[in-house]
């Protein structure tokens, strides 16, 4: 016979005021053992040395249905997931320490994400630190990404997830509606703190990191001067020279990047081994040769790094005939990515702005990196051949002293490419 939610041999009630704020009270009978050997929290709750002696507890940072559901989980390994209790579920698994349950919370997410839901579920997935699905919230953003930034959760983001969003180079939308979203955003900021909405206010809310996210260059000269002008968040000077650049007089404005977004992006993993214990502390430059046999764009290389830590990176690349064809200096904070051949690892992503062309068949292209920052992760195993998307990719080592990473072992881990 079971004993969830029954008197029998109970010792505590769990008492929980009704969902619909009324005065009326809801009561959970439990026993405190089994409670204890489910969770460390409950044990040191009834069993510690600061142990509860009542036999009655309020619980007031949860509603009734989804304290239940916690109980039924407890006693029985089953839950009764739905969209209204799983966050406040995923909550609870995290404040009693049951992880078995949270999996089941982000599996549930997982499986019922989609653009109308994805950015009131990102946070959480932040907050929570659930990686694989913040991952794949990403994911749904990218792919449908104009209808998720017209969902209702997409006003309600915090700014640094929408500096996030401007930062990614594979988003599934036009750049004008994706300004004209931000500028929504911006608006809806406004109101929230009492200030009048216009441009030079909206400019200091959103931030110049958001602003230079937007890729203007790449807009049609009359979508920039039917919507972005009327908007007045650029200055002057900015349209001014956008529209100098529209019309052949000058290039790219500074600070703005010209590079269509892509929509659908290709990654290839040279290793099929994870390890630990990468020394980056020297400040010795890794180094890897890239040859391939069709030209490609390359949006991003990916470096290992070590869970929630900040690395300086110092990427350079070139050519067969020693000339640098890109470089890029950053700091960057490492990152939850997953990986076809090695899984999950906290990663590095150094993005090229624009993106650089890697011809094919012209010989190996030398790709360089200084990297400052705490011991990382490596990749072992790895193959000097790799095809994905119909490229064939061919590393080689370089064995000067110094070189750390070889065609076996190391770092460059992945790249980001679309095919030309």
């Amino acid at each position: 016979m079971s004993i969830f939610n029954q008197e029998l041999l109970s010792d505590v009630k769990f008492i929980i005021q009704d969902s619909e704020g009324e005065s009326e009270h809801m009561i959970i009978p439990a026993h405190k053992f089994v409670l204890a050997i489910s969770s460390p929290v409950f044990f040191a709750m009834f069993y510690g040395e600061l142990a509860e002696t009542k036999d009655s507890i309020e619980i007031s940072d949860c509603e009734y249905e989804s304290l239940f559901e916690l109980f039924r989980f407890i006693y029985t390994d089953e839950v009764n997931l739905n969209p209204d209790n799983v966050m406040q579920l995923m909550y609870l698994a995290k404040k009693y320490m049951l992880p078995s349950l949270s999996d089941k919370c982000s599996a549930f997410l997982q499986e019922n994400l989609d653009p109308s839901n994805v950015f009131h579920v990102l946070p959480d997935a932040q907050k929570y630190e659930e990686k694989d699905l913040l991952y794949h919230c990403w994911k749904v953003i990218e792919k449908d990404t104009e209808e998720a930034v017209k969902s209702d959760g997409f006003a309600t983001i915090a700014r640094s997830v929408l500096e996030e969003l401007l930062e990614k180079y594979s988003l599934n939308i036009k750049e004008v509606e994706l300004f004209k979203a931000v500028d929504y955003w911006a608006e809806k900021e406004c109101e929230k703190q009492g200030l009048v909405a216009d441009g030079s206010v909206k400019r200091r809310i959103l931030g110049e990191r958001i602003v230079k996210g937007i890729r203007f260059p790449v807009m049609e000269q009359k979508e920039f001067v039917g919507v972005v002008l009327d908007r007045d968040i650029l200055s002057n000077k900015e349209c001014f020279d956008m529209m100098k650049y529209f019309n052949s007089v000058q290039t790219i404005p500074e600070g703005f990047c010209g590079t269509k977004r892509a929509v659908h992006l290709n990654i290839i993993s040279r290793f099929s081994s994870l390890r630990k214990g990468w020394l980056y502390s020297s400040g010795l430059p890794n180094s890897i040769g890239l040859s391939v046999d069709k030209n490609i764009t390359l949006h991003a290389v990916r470096f290992f790094g070590s869970e929630n830590n900040k690395y300086s990176v110092t990427l350079t690349v070139e050519d067969a005939n020693g000339e640098i064809v890109g470089a890029k200096e950053c700091i960057i904070l490492s990152r939850h990515k997953q990986s076809k051949w090695v899984g999950d690892y906290p990663g590095l992503d150094v993005v090229f702005v624009p993106p650089i062309v890697l011809k094919a068949n012209t010989g190996y292209y030398r790709f360089e990196a200084k990297i400052i920052g705490p011991p990382s992760w490596y990749g072992g195993r790895g193959r000097s051949y790799v095809e994905c998307s119909g490229v064939s990719f061919f590393f080689e080592s370089y064995t000067s002293l110094g070189f750390h990473t070889s065609v076996e072992k190391g770092q460059f881990s992945e790249f980001v490419f679309t095919l030309e």
